[in-house]
């Protein structure tokens, strides 16, 4: 059994380090990006025509909190290569598997985050708002230093919470080839027939990269309450 491990383990480490850690990191900073913004417009009080945006950004954040993430896979890596109009896509929409995962990953987490920084901006006092707008501060400068400073301080324990979930959702992303820890794992365990101790393996070293972020994460929630 120790020999197993011993060969096993740097293969799902590498696949780790190469595959699951950036998928998960560039996934999550592209995912904040998308949920700041679409926070940022369904608060907008501009009205008319700007309605239609902020519909759009109502119902993304509808469809990617309403059906499963490894549709939403499935839907990306496998059906938009059938999505062809002629004339313009006579091919599909076709993307690599690292990009797919990336894309689906990013938009599935800017819907969730986006729910999140929109209750963080909710909970700043009304009155802060007021305060500033006495001392001739446009909104957007309020937005940008009082409200969204204290806002991410607020998101920073469920954001953390969700870039946890996302390392761990990443194991979804073997479903559409990518060679990360637990399509590693599988591939082993079809090599030597240890399904038991090669998934057993992969979860330890799942649960070793969460707990060092969640450890990670009680850092950063206690310096930023200090300030």
């Amino acid at each position: 059994m120790w020999k197993i491990i011993e060969t096993s383990l740097p293969q799902m480490l590498a696949a780790g380090f190469k595959y699951t850690i950036p998928l998960a990191i560039i996934s999550f900073a592209i995912g904040l990006i998308i949920a700041l913004i679409t926070a940022l417009v369904r608060l907008s009080k501009i009205r008319g025509a700007f309605i239609i945006v902020k519909i759009f950004f109502r119902f993304y954040v509808w469809l990617f909190r309403t059906t499963p993430l490894l549709v939403q896979l499935f839907i990306v890596f496998f059906g938009l290569p059938y999505l062809k109009i002629k004339g313009i896509l006579p091919e599909g929409i076709k993307f690599d598997p690292f990009t797919a995962g990336i894309l689906t990953f990013s938009l599935n987490t800017g819907a969730y985050a986006s729910e999140t920084i929109r209750a963080a901006i909710d909970s700043v006092p009304t009155g802060q708002w007021e305060a500033a707008a006495s001392i001739g501060m446009s909104r957007t400068q309020t937005l940008q230093r009082i409200i969204i400073p204290q806002a991410l301080r607020v998101s920073l324990p469920p954001l953390a919470n969700s870039f946890i979930g996302l390392v761990k959702d990443t194991s979804l992303a073997a479903s559409i080839t990518i060679m990360e820890m637990f399509q590693v794992s599988q591939q082993i365990a079809a090599e030597n027939f240890q399904p038991l101790l090669m998934y057993s393996l992969v979860a330890a070293i799942y649960a070793v990269f969460c707990t060092v972020l969640s450890i990670l994460q009680g850092y950063l929630e206690k310096r930023f309450s200090a300030k």
